[in-house]
């Protein structure tokens, strides 16, 4: 049986996958993971991004004894497992990645930066903020919200994932988009799929960038076919 593991997005937790986890357990050992900061795991005073997420990667396969997994990451979580991959591509044997935004430029991550502040998030949308605090406590979710923009804020300045970078993931790969995405656009979904060697492009029909518009039977189906399960 082969070893999956499914990262969350930017906020997110690992409680997100409990209804795709079951659906894929007769035919994976599935894994799921918190990345520090996130599901009540503490939030670290220094720096917060790519290489510590990629360090949580490394952790959890060390700890649990496991040679390789291939992995599934949604948005933040499929550009941390291609990072992950470019470090470590013995530990890597398939990334399937959902709605990531590979399209990191100053000017888009001031865009998407912008819409994490946290005062702001408190007033205009109280339940997501609500929804935040229960599922990051004990954590302060608004540092980590200030922690997440920064974060991006970073990538727009050094992008993680370039042309070059990308060109060396020599494992396959399935990039995955919505075509109602209002965060991740099919062009650069388009781009990065151009750049991965062994690469394969989905586009899931009515379709937006939060996880829960996807249909788990449509989700599992195709890891299961990309996976060759």
């Amino acid at each position: 049986m082969q070893n999956l593991l499914l990262l969350h997005g930017a906020l997110g937790s690992a409680a997100m996958f409990d209804d795709l986890k079951e659906a894929l357990q007769a035919h994976f050992q599935v894994y799921t993971l918190d990345f520090t900061g996130h599901g009540g795991r503490e939030l670290p005073q220094t720096s917060f991004g790519m290489a510590l997420f990629a360090a949580d990667i490394l952790d959890l396969l060390d700890k649990e004894g496991l040679a390789s997994v291939s992995i599934f990451g949604y948005s933040m979580g499929g550009y941390a497992a291609l990072y992950f991959a470019l470090l470590h591509p013995e530990r890597v044997k398939h990334v399937f990645t959902l709605a990531t935004k590979f399209a990191w430029s100053p000017e888009a991550a001031a865009k998407e930066a912008r819409l994490l502040n946290p005062e702001k998030m408190a007033v205009k949308v109280p339940a997501f903020a609500a929804a935040l605090a229960h599922r990051h406590a004990p954590q302060d979710w608004k540092l980590l919200v200030t922690k997440t923009a920064d974060m991006m804020r970073d990538l727009g300045e050094q992008s993680l994932l370039s042309a070059e970078k990308l060109a060396q993931v020599q494992i396959p790969v399935q990039v995955a988009v919505g075509d109602r995405d209002a965060m991740v656009s099919l062009e650069e979904t388009a781009w990065a799929y151009g750049q991965l060697p062994e690469a394969r492009l989905l586009v899931l029909p009515q379709t937006r960038h939060p996880l829960e518009t996807v249909p788990i039977q449509r989700l599992s189906y195709e890891l299961l076919q990309f996976l060759q399960v």
